[in-house]
């Protein structure tokens, strides 16, 4: 949704992007801001090295006007600010606390997932028909039936250990792929519209887009709307580390680190700095690091930090 208008066509391409920065500043700092907002700021910084600038010129601007602001903000309480405002000099909107509103996972379906987990949280849930779930973060899981008739599970969104170990086989729909499994454990991830499937103990079969893939232990096979994988062998451990509630990145970029990072806690670390994000990151992040890792992606990488209320960061 565009957020912005601008009423003088004629205005310079500069003064234009000036305009746009301060309105995104002012959403982000409104209490109104969501976490799809703080993406879409993002994408509007990696159009061109002159809009990364002009929120960067922006933001140097809010941290100078901010104490006088929240002065005024004491003084005035009730009255509210909006750019003519801002372009003046009083900003009292833009003291506001952030609070980023994170959608619940899986949709308005995960509203009723009989299985899930917050951000950060991890839980164990033992099956009726044998069998248990080990839930990672931002994890939702609804009950379905099954192709067959039968009564199967649905992993909305998230990541999930499943220990299968039913009378009949365990089934489990991830995207577009059904699971089958009778004595198997397996890990399976369903973020950002892909699935990724790793076979860690057993064997079980993926039936996905026409084909019916069987792994074994050790292999594992990802599937999303553009196609099938092949499936291939993988170092089992660091898929599932996040059970000892460790990350591991090996040659993974920075922009995927930080989006990973951004699942297991409150906030969000926001990278501005497109060619930050292509840098290749060999780490292992303990989660109870994850507080101060703005920091030591700052002392690694050389970028900015820039705190913002609500535990969003901006990295640039």
């Amino acid at each position: 949704m565009n957020i912005f208008s601008i009423s003088n066509s004629e205005a310079r391409p500069d003064a234009q992007l000036s305009n746009e920065a301060q309105e995104w500043l002012i959403l982000l700092t409104s209490g109104r801001a969501t976490t799809a907002d703080a993406l879409a700021l993002r994408q509007w910084c990696e159009q061109s090295p002159q809009h990364a600038r002009a929120f960067e010129q922006c933001k140097a601007l809010w941290h100078t006007l901010k104490p006088a602001a929240e002065r005024l903000q004491q003084q005035t309480q009730a009255r509210r600010f909006g750019r003519r405002a801002f372009l003046g000099g009083a900003v009292a909107a833009s003291a506001a606390f952030l609070i980023v509103q994170t959608s619940v996972s899986g949709g308005f379906s995960g509203l009723t997932a009989e299985y899930s987990t917050a951000v950060g949280e991890q839980r164990h849930f033992d099956l009726v028909e044998g069998g248990s779930l080990e839930l990672n973060t931002q994890t939702r899981i609804s009950r379905r039936q099954a192709p067959d008739g039968e009564s199967g599970l649905e992993l909305l969104s998230g990541e999930v250990e499943v220990l299968a170990r039913p009378r009949e086989s365990l089934k489990l729909q991830a995207g577009a792929g059904w699971l089958s499994a009778t004595h198997a454990r397996f890990n399976v991830r369903h973020t950002d519209q892909r699935v990724c499937v790793t076979c860690l103990e057993g064997r079980l079969k993926v039936d996905v887009q026409g084909q019916s893939i069987e792994l074994q232990s050790g292999r594992q096979v990802t599937y999303d709307a553009k196609g099938v994988g092949e499936p291939h062998a993988v170092d089992a451990s660091t898929v599932v580390a996040w059970r000892q509630q460790i990350l591991v990145f090996n040659d993974a970029s920075l922009a995927t680190v930080i989006d990973e990072i951004n699942r297991y806690r409150p906030g969000m670390l926001l990278l501005l700095n497109p060619e930050l994000g292509k840098r290749k990151v060999q780490a292992r992040f303990s989660l109870d690091q994850l507080a101060g890792v703005a920091l030591l992606i700052r002392d690694a990488y050389g970028a900015r930090c820039t705190e913002l209320p609500g535990g969003v960061v901006l990295l640039s």
